[in-house]
């Protein structure tokens, strides 16, 4: 594996948030999406009292090549105690915005829907006034699927692209897909126009400029709000992962931002370490849902 370039050195966790949040999740039998997809931000977020949520599990049904979560091996149930444990978690923490992501669970018959909206409506009733956002999976393109996982209110609805169109069969697992990605975005619009939609980009794994420009440019069509582009970290040397295919500077990733803002995002994150649930965007999106549209 070639060395990280200089732009990629990130600070090893500590602080008493970070102990806190650590603890405090391993008490409750809880996993964050920090730790499971080894999060370089993470000892920036956890310092900074912030972490990211991973409900239904630990484990996936699905598996993408980018993603270092561990492949599900049996059909077991969410633990039914997870919502209340999330929402004791977070209010210990005194968080004024969590985000609360998913694995898939296609082994499930309604693949984890009713337990997400579960898990958002307890961290609601123990934490009010908290701003949520719900990082989805695609539920096999089902919309009334993600009308249940939406209908208790997360400000914030987002599900990932990942990468490119050409590179998605590579990158992903079968059961994905571009154009369902897509719709999935349209149909969070459809559900609910005026709830904040947001996706995300790897870069690093071969993809061109052009490509870039056009993945933007869909996701714009499909109505999304918010986007983040961010460098693609190989998870580790097995041969399920794939390889980094180039490490983009700086500069590359300004311009890929400054293109997302012309092309009219309400809210861009775009730079090596930028992740989906990066916290360089909470204080944006928290403004901008408040009515108070600071930069």
């Amino acid at each position: 594996m070639a060395s990280l370039p200089p732009w990629l050195k990130a600070r090893l966790p500590s602080g008493e948030n970070y102990e806190r949040i650590k603890t405090l999740s391993a008490d409750l039998g809880l996993h964050t999406v920090c730790e499971e997809a080894r999060c370089p931000n993470l000892g920036e977020c956890w310092s900074g009292g912030t972490a990211t949520y991973m409900v239904l599990g630990d484990s996936c049904s699905r598996g993408c090549r980018f993603c270092s979560v561990a492949a599900l091996t049996s059909s077991l149930p969410p633990d039914p105690e997870e919502p209340l444990k999330l929402a004791r978690s977070i209010s210990a923490l005194g968080l004024k915005y969590v985000v609360l992501t998913t694995v898939c669970r296609d082994d499930m018959p309604d693949q984890g829907a009713a337990h997400v909206a579960s898990c958002i409506r307890a961290v609601r009733e123990r934490v009010p006034g908290i701003i949520v956002e719900a990082l989805l999976q695609d539920f096999r393109g089902d919309k009334e699927l993600l009308r249940v996982a939406m209908s208790t209110g997360a400000e914030v609805i987002a599900h990932n692209v990942e990468t490119v169109e050409r590179l998605t069969s590579v990158v992903r697992d079968r059961r994905a897909g571009y154009k369902q990605s897509l719709d999935v975005l349209a149909a969070i619009k459809e559900i609910d126009p005026n709830r904040k939609s947001k996706s995300s980009l790897m870069l690093g794994l071969g993809e061109t400029p052009a490509e870039v420009e056009t993945a933007l440019k869909d996701l714009r069509s499909a109505g999304c709000d918010i986007v983040t582009l961010g460098q693609y970290l190989r998870p580790t040397s097995a041969p399920r992962h794939l390889p980094v295919e180039r490490y983009l500077p700086p500069t590359e990733f300004e311009a890929y931002g400054e293109l997302a803002r012309q092309l009219g995002f309400l809210y861009v994150a775009s730079g090596p370490f930028v992740r989906s649930s990066y916290r360089a965007g909470e204080l944006f999106i928290h403004g901008l849902l408040r009515g108070t549209h600071a930069d």
